[in-house]
């Protein structure tokens, strides 16, 4: 009876490790990770560009074309497109999505229209004149009692881009340059 009751309760654990590991593996690749205000699914702000491949599960690599380690980009490798890791020295500093695959915790996405932002933020948002984009917007909202920030780019009507991260590197509007 005691042989019985434990090869259950192994049988049991080993099937709920597996379903887990079978989870994670199918909403890495499906690109189901949320934006929150602190990262990208597992990927936080803060983290080393080695700490965000560990828990990615991919190769994170630095993009060509920047010298300086103050700021520059790692972009991550095997199924995740249109997503950039702005560091500033060796952390995280911003992340940039450039995908419709992914949306924040609130259901925001690229091709979201500016009244959508709007509601999905009510009372947390300011709107900004878009620096090179005559109708266009920076839709930002703070959290974290200001020691983050979502920016949504549009085009005056539709979200274009967005980027989430710590106040000064999430503000910079043509990235590192």
């Amino acid at each position: 009876m005691k042989k019985s009751k434990l090869f259950c309760l192994i049988f049991i654990t080993a099937a709920s490790l597996a379903a887990s590991s079978l989870s994670n593996a199918q909403s890495k690749e499906s690109g189901k990770f949320i934006v929150s205000f602190d990262g990208f699914g597992p990927v936080k702000i803060g983290m080393t560009a080695a700490e965000a491949a560990k828990v990615l599960g991919v190769r994170v690599t630095r993009d060509p074309g920047y010298e300086d380690n103050s700021c520059y980009y790692t972009s991550p490798k095997g199924g995740f497109e249109k997503i950039a890791f702005m560091m500033s020295g060796r952390r995280i500093a911003r992340i940039d999505i450039d995908s419709k695959e992914y949306a924040t915790d609130r259901g925001a996405k690229i091709g979201d229209t500016e009244a959508r932002i709007k509601s999905l933020y009510k009372g947390m948002y300011k709107v900004l004149r878009h620096e090179y984009v005559d109708a266009g917007h920076y839709i930002e909202v703070e959290a974290n009692g200001g020691k983050t920030r979502i920016i949504f780019e549009t085009n005056g009507k539709r979200v274009v881009t967005f980027r989430v991260g710590r106040p000064e590197q999430v503000g910079y509007v043509e990235g590192c340059s």
